[in-house]
């Protein structure tokens, strides 16, 4: 039995917990699970029965319930952003598939996200050139995408106004403008007045329509997904009063992380290294063998499959139809699925994308940053407009001080 994992009499034992509840934590994502030396038996995740024993130690009531909010647990704040249901995400109620199969682009899921009602920030945007400080650093092309983008915003945030207590309709207007000047800085282009998937698409594959549309809708289903590590960061920063810059480039960090958008490049290497392997199944399974994750499958709030990636992945099949990347990658989705029952998410199908059109690793994370940014601006919006000051408690689990130590004592 592989070291890193657990058989379920095993799991069971350590959790206290009958075998219907394990099958029940593999089905909602919070336990990993992959076959065993026995085709009829499976094996368990040690580190994430071990995670949910930690849990249970912790005890119950008020505080475990705060522990666990903190990963995917109980929700800590009321949004009106973005509802996630197994269908997928919906935006203030528009469900963000059906708005990507409508055609509706990256700036259409902004209003809505953004509550704009009957006003439109974007039909103000500016098409004014990057000043001299900022073109500096935007026409760099030594400079990574995201590295690019978090040195130049600060540097517009200078020549911006930051209105605190302006009307919304002039804030959404700054909102607007730094999408658009956000997607810019990813590309190392000019900012100009086209919708944030044209600018991709002329910047990367100017005449094949086909890879805008299928940008267009890659945007429109990534732009929000709730409290995520990057969404909740931005709001934390909103709640100090921040300006709108500063709450971007938060929502970036966050998103450099190799858990959070670096997953999309660590999806990219999968899908290189197993098109370039002997046969992509023996990569997949020397990867699986020696305990290796596979990123870009499986995700804790899909347990049924990520729809994201369900509808990308559809689009990706028509677009690419026939092509030798497109084989490749059915066979990587196929054999994963039958290796250990999980399926692509979203950060797998921008991955896909960008290798299908012959782009770089750094591309996917491209089209992250340049889609969330637009949730990022939302939970900056809301927090700033309905929120208060977001300081959660800490619960000490360290050595406690001893009661009569004098602390001045060797100082």
């Amino acid at each position: 039995m592989h070291p890193d994992y657990l058989s379920a009499v095993d799991a069971t034992r350590l959790l206290g917990i009958s075998a219907a509840t394990l099958y029940a934590y593999v089905s909602r994502g919070l336990v990993e699970s992959r076959p065993g030396d026995d085709p009829r038996s499976r094996l368990y995740r040690r580190r994430d029965i071990e995670r949910l024993a930690e849990r249970k130690r912790n005890g119950r009531g008020a505080a475990r319930g705060a522990a666990q909010s903190l990963d995917r647990g109980l929700p800590v704040l009321e949004t009106r952003i973005s509802l996630i249901r197994a269908d997928g995400p919906c935006y203030r109620g528009h469900s963000a598939i059906a708005l990507a199969r409508s055609g509706a682009t990256l700036e259409d899921a902004a209003r809505i996200l953004w509550d704009c009602g009957n006003n439109d920030p974007f039909a103000a945007v500016p098409a004014a050139a990057w000043s001299r400080d900022v073109a500096a650093i935007a026409g760099n092309a030594r400079l990574p995408p995201l590295e690019r983008t978090l040195s130049a915003i600060p540097l517009l945030a200078l020549q911006a106004p930051h209105p605190f207590d302006a009307a919304p309709p002039m804030r959404r207007a700054i909102a607007a403008l730094l999408l658009r000047q956000n997607a810019a800085l990813l590309l190392g282009v000019e900012p100009g007045p086209r919708p944030v998937h044209e600018a991709i698409a002329r910047a990367w594959r100017p005449r094949d329509a086909g890879f805008a549309h299928l940008v267009r809708a890659a945007l429109v289903v990534s732009a929000d997904h709730e409290l995520n590590v990057s969404a909740f960061a931005a709001r934390v920063v909103a709640s100090t009063g921040a300006h709108l810059h500063a709450t971007v480039c938060t929502g970036l960090a966050a998103l450099s992380g190799p858990r959070h958008g670096g997953a999309t490049s660590r999806a990219h290497g999968l899908i290189a290294d197993a098109a370039a392997g002997p046969s992509i199944r023996s990569v997949i399974d020397a990867r699986w063998r020696r305990g290796d994750d596979l990123p870009g499958f499986g995700h804790a709030l899909y347990p049924d499959g990520d729809p994201r990636a369900a509808e990308l992945l559809a689009m990706l099949r028509t677009a690419r139809a026939r092509s030798r990347a497109m084989a490749r990658i059915e066979a990587i989705v196929a054999h994963v699925e039958g290796l250990n029952g999980q399926r692509p998410n979203i950060d797998f199908m921008l991955a896909a994308i960008a290798w299908t059109h012959e782009r770089a690793a750094s591309d996917a994370l491209v089209l992250f940053a340049a889609s969330r940014v637009a949730g990022w601006l939302a939970h900056a919006l809301e927090q700033q407009e309905h929120g208060g000051f977001i300081r959660p408690r800490a619960r000490y689990a360290g050595e406690p001080p001893a009661a009569s130590e004098d602390w001045t004592r060797g100082h």
